[in-house]
């Protein structure tokens, strides 16, 4: 029997991982998808700019629903366009975006990214967080 913590390395050994500093220069280009896999009351307190917020449980219905996307009337069509783009996922620690990563890879997207560290290596690099809006 594993712990969620090994579980979540072994995970993290067949997934891409990406830094904060990695995300940040991402964040320059307006059509990066970077969405964040926290609960919502989690999201609020404080995100990335530009995320989008698709709680882990409910990832993989709502991803075609990215804004980026969201103008094609069938669902298929939403997730071509995003297959094989740059996926930001990004959560607290770095542990739910790693099971996120794994999940939209094994739907057959080619780039899920997983924040190491998550918001907390955000917080403690000294980069931004936006408040939500509603």
């Amino acid at each position: 029997m594993k712990t969620a913590r090994q579980y979540i390395s072994d995970i993290k050994a067949n997934i891409l991982e990406v830094t904060t500093q990695e995300l940040l220069t991402a964040m320059l280009n307006p059509e990066a998808v970077i969405i964040d896999v926290r609960e919502h009351e989690e999201f609020i307190t404080g995100h990335v700019e530009g995320a989008v917020n698709f709680p882990r449980g409910v990832l993989e219905m709502k991803i075609q629903e990215h804004p980026l996307v969201s103008h094609h009337c069938e669902a298929s069509m939403a997730l071509e366009e995003l297959a094989n783009k740059d996926i930001y996922l990004i959560c607290r620690s770095g542990g739910r975006s790693a099971l996120a990563a794994e999940s939209l890879q094994n739907m057959g997207f080619s780039r899920p990214l997983s924040v190491a560290g998550g918001m907390m290596q955000w917080q403690q690099d000294g980069f931004p967080l936006v408040s939500y809006k509603a």
